[in-house]
């Protein structure tokens, strides 16, 4: 790693992040699997809003282990995001891009791979001491996100704003998708009273 890549992991603090997400390169049977870095140009440990999307994409599985989550990546949901994100007005240090199920997915997402995500999450969440707020794209997100909140012993109660995933895939009423998803990040990026 760089100097100037080390310097932005210590702004940010994503290195204990990173350590995080190095647990879950292994999966529960042993084996190794794909999880990306988070992004140094995040918030870090200092987010205050998480926006949660599914699992990682496609273009990000391909950049293999230079792959870091993050709106700077290659492709149309990443562009879709960041596009709604620029106009929100969310600043890009006050807020984390991660998936639910931070590992690759091979197929259709399961039940079981909902429920692991959902457990790295409350990792994550412990992680976040100043979150404020979880933006979810997509459903697979939202239902991990409510099922942390409902199956986990002692959840930390943080209010969670879902909008439609950005992907192409779901391309049907994209004024509306991207107008959704500007007005959630705005929510998001509200202060809260303490």
């Amino acid at each position: 790693m760089s100097s100037a890549e080390e310097l932005a992991d210590e702004l940010a603090d994503v290195r204990s992040l990173n350590a995080l997400a190095e647990t879950w390169r292994t999966a529960p049977d042993g084996s190794r699997r794909f999880v990306p870095s988070f992004d140094p140009r995040s918030g870090g440990t200092s987010s205050r809003v998480l926006v949660l999307m599914q699992s990682p994409g496609p273009q990000t599985i391909a950049a293999a282990h230079a792959a870091v989550c993050s709106e700077d990546n290659p492709g149309p949901t990443a562009a879709a995001f960041r596009a709604a994100r620029i106009e929100s007005g969310l600043a890009r240090n006050e807020y984390l891009r991660w998936n639910l199920i931070p590992w690759e997915v091979p197929g259709r997402v399961r039940p079981a791979d909902i429920d692991e995500g959902r457990r790295a999450l409350g990792a994550l969440l412990e992680a976040l001491p100043v979150l404020d707020a979880i933006v979810t794209y997509g459903t697979v997100a939202l239902d991990g996100v409510m099922r942390h909140l409902t199956l986990d012993e002692h959840p930390r109660l943080i209010p969670v704003i879902a909008a439609p995933h950005p992907s192409p895939a779901n391309g049907r009423h994209r004024a509306e998708q991207q107008r959704r998803s500007v007005q959630a990040l705005q929510l998001a990026a509200l202060k809260r009273p303490v």
